[in-house]
């Protein structure tokens, strides 16, 4: 007799192999009409869609936020805004090679940080020491494949009393909380991506909150070219109000995108993968990635395959950074509630 059950898990898993941007169609006409409302609208740039993007975004984090053409120009702003030109910035060696380059771009001297072997996030043993060997004026700490880095706290009460201005890199973090904290809460800002691949895309998009008024200021300024008095050295980082529009979709959807995919991750994944990241109590990832520690046959591959210190040759040893690359696997997981259903 066949299990039914397993049968409708079978189906599920082999659904869940198939790459699919986290976009529900059933939403097609909503996005068709806020679009519609752009067009007649006649302001394609600088109108109410961003605002509102701006305002649900800020609702869900609980913080003020303000939207970019991209990750990168987030990050950039809140590089500027933390004056980290000539300044040391401590930086995961285990993150995207985008979180180094930005602040090399922003004329900061790059020192690495090695992570942890449970979470692949920041180590504060590492930090700590690197904190009172480089006197860092800003750093970086990136949430990797949808949790929180489990020691955010102790990571975030040596900046506020060192006096370091906190960087939480989000661009994996979406749906992230802890205690029902939201990822981007702990630092002086959070920088959120908004591209093809993440839990809620785009197209391509950036968001940067922050409890800093100030900050927050800076950051508008700074995507308009600096407008209107041209009083910083600002560029064209806007976001235009079709993306906008997309951004304001996702938002509306992404609490259920998040509570699919931690229920398919319990009921069809858990049982087959023991060898996978756990998470502490009381928090939820939003399952960037389903991260394993064990080679597995249908793999995305890894989250990163090699650390930013070896790419940019680096003579610093970091062995958690070293072995992660070598020892996690990330198992399919994309979001497709029609074949759920």
């Amino acid at each position: 007799m066949i299990n039914v059950r397993t049968l409708s898990e079978a189906k599920t898993h082999a659904s869940l192999d198939r790459f699919a941007i986290g976009f529900d169609h059933r939403d097609r006409a909503r996005l068709h009409e806020l679009w519609d409302r752009v067009l007649d609208s006649e302001r394609w740039s600088e109108g109410e869609m961003v605002a509102a993007f701006e305002s649900a975004w800020g609702a869900w984090n609980e913080l003020d936020a303000a939207a970019f053409a991209s990750w990168s120009g987030a990050a950039l702003a809140a590089l500027e805004f933390a004056g980290v030109r000539g300044e040391t910035i401590l930086c995961p060696s285990n993150t995207f090679m985008a979180t180094p380059l930005l602040a090399l771009r922003a004329g900061a001297k790059v020192e690495f940080v090695d992570c942890n072997r449970d979470d692949l996030c920041m180590s504060f043993a590492d930090f700590e020491e690197k904190v009172h060997r480089h006197r860092p004026r800003a750093a970086f700490v990136v949430h990797i494949g949808g949790h929180v880095a489990f020691e955010i706290e102790q990571i975030a009460e040596l900046c506020r009393v060192e006096g370091i201005f906190l960087i939480e890199d989000c661009a994996h973090a979406h749906g992230a909380e802890w205690n029902g904290r939201r990822a981007g809460t702990w630092g002086d800002a959070g920088i959120w991506s908004f591209a093809p691949t993440k839990t809620i895309s785009t197209g391509e998009g950036g968001m940067v909150v922050s409890r800093h008024p100030e900050a927050l200021e800076f950051a508008r300024d700074f995507r308009n070219y600096g407008k209107p008095d041209y009083a910083m050295e600002g560029l064209n980082l806007r976001m235009n109000e079709f993306t906008a529009a997309a951004g304001v979709v996702g938002v509306e959807r992404l609490d259920e995108i998040v509570a699919w995919k931690n229920a398919a991750a319990r009921e069809v994944l858990d049982p087959s993968y023991r060898a996978r990241l756990e998470l502490p109590d009381g928090m939820v990832s939003g399952l960037y990635k389903y991260i394993v520690f064990e080679p597995i046959e249908r793999s995305t591959g890894k989250v990163y395959d090699e650390p930013c210190h070896r790419v940019l040759g680096h003579a610093v040893d970091l062995p958690n950074s070293d072995w992660v690359a070598e020892n996690h696997w990330c198992v399919p997981i994309y979001y497709r509630p029609e074949e759920r259903e």
